[in-house]
């Protein structure tokens, strides 16, 4: 390796003392020099018109405004783009007379190592595109442009590396992990955009997630597909050790498989989706925040969250408070003395609860009814509508027995409370002095 970078260091040396010795050469560079003046004066004269014509209004989001502005910050390669314009004219002329013209050539190549060096370092803004631009793209730019790019290529294509009874080359490793992580942040991006493209249409939650989750496979999948081909690995060699670890692994996961299943059912049939608040055969209940491909996660009213295999919802009874719709219907118990004219309480109590902005009028207003007769007391209940479910953010049960209370309060009508007669048999004891 040091031999043939010492030999590399020698060619350079003679070459550049070629072109210092000869008058093509100096040709070569005075064409270089008038390529780059040129290219000068042609970009102070189109930079102030591209950029008036790129700069869209501030407030425009039309498609034709996005490109522009795609476009737009482009602008600073117009220089380097230019010089390697003119100078690719001049070495067509330089070819014609002279048969050949390495130092434009290699001029040529400076110009497109500048253009690619101001692309990686100032219009690169992602942050793994710009680690690509800095780490993989500069660095080949450079090689190509002085000219061992095919030298450099071809000996890490004969550098072998061994892993167990499998050779790769060097140059394979490193072109699957290039493609590798460039696969993938194009997979991530697109499944990004395909996710933003599917929130935005008229679908039901559950279906958008079912579409989404099946982009996201389509397109990881893709991508996996390709780089198994770019890394030259055989597919079917794959398929068939895919199957064999696939029953390997089948009665193992037979819980995981049926999880996915009912959530791919839970997702197309819509019986339950985000937003809902549900209550299991299990005694879990909260709101659904989230609906995985594995399980659901529920959200209780003091903040917890109840991870529920998705298996549940398919083989035991849910209770859904808002599949129908968000209308609920709740009742408040109270009890009154024996000594009051029961037959005013329906009405009183239901004008009251009546005065609740949340309760509702329809499908039933309020509704005030005997429950029977207590031992302290008599029993009413009142049925009332509203919409979402107690305990939550309104706290409906604990307004309406408050508008009760003063109800009754203001009527003059006591709530009982339990009364209990003690009766004694026989003389009551004295305790004796001492």
């Amino acid at each position: 390796m040091r031999e043939t970078i010492l030999s590399y260091i020698d060619q350079g040396k003679d070459i550049a003392l070629n072109w210092l010795l000869s008058p093509a050469a100096w040709s070569q560079f005075g064409l270089l020099i008038a390529a780059y003046l040129l290219a000068q004066i042609a970009a102070r004269i189109l930079d102030p018109k591209l950029t008036k014509l790129l700069t869209p209004a501030t407030d425009s989001v039309s498609y034709l405004s996005t490109a522009r502005r795609f476009v737009f910050q482009f602008l600073p390669l117009l220089l380097p783009l230019l010089a390697y314009g003119f100078t690719a004219i001049g070495e067509q002329v330089v070819t014609s007379l002279f048969g050949s013209g390495p130092v434009i050539a290699f001029g040529k190549r400076v110009f497109l190592f500048l253009a690619i060096r101001i692309f990686a370092r100032d219009i690169l803004t992602d942050t793994f595109l710009v680690l690509l631009g800095k780490f993989v793209l500069v660095p080949v730019a450079a090689l190509y442009t002085l000219g061992i790019l095919d030298p450099v290529i071809l000996t890490l294509g004969d550098t072998r590396v061994a892993i167990g009874n499998i050779n790769f080359s060097v140059l394979a490793i490193i072109r699957g992990l290039i493609a590798g992580s460039l696969l993938f942040w194009l997979g991530h991006w697109s499944n990004s955009q395909s996710t933003i493209y599917i929130e935005r249409q008229q679908m039901r939650p559950a279906i958008k997630q079912l579409t989404t989750k099946a982009a996201e496979f389509m397109i990881f999948g893709f991508a996996f597909l390709l780089l198994m081909n770019i890394m030259g690995i055989n597919l079917s060699t794959l398929a068939v050790l895919g199957g064999a670890v696939g029953v390997g692994l089948g009665f193992g996961l037979q819980k995981i498989a049926s999880n996915f299943i009912s959530g791919v059912i839970l997702l197309v049939e819509g019986q339950a989706t985000v937003g809902d608040y549900v209550e299991l055969d299990g005694g879990e209940a909260g709101t659904i925040i989230k609906m995985t491909a594995r399980a659901t996660f529920l959200e209780t009213f003091d903040g917890r969250w109840i991870v529920v295999p998705n298996e549940d919802f398919i083989t035991t009874r849910v209770v859904n408070y808002s599949d129908s719709g968000s209308a609920n219907r709740l009742e408040a118990e109270f009890s009154v003395s024996y000594d009051t004219d029961i037959n005013l309480i329906p009405d009183m109590i239901q004008a009251a609860v009546s005065k609740h902005p949340g309760v509702l009028q329809k499908p039933e207003p309020p509704d005030c009814e005997l429950r029977g007769f207590g031992d302290s007391g008599i029993d009413f209940v009142v049925e009332f509508w509203v919409e979402g479910i107690d305990d939550g953010k309104n706290k409906y049960t604990s307004d309406v027995l408050f508008l009760i209370w003063n109800a009754l309060k203001e009527n003059g009508i006591t709530i009982p409370y339990p009364h209990r007669v003690v009766e004694i048999k026989g003389q009551i004891p004295t305790e004796t002095a001492k």
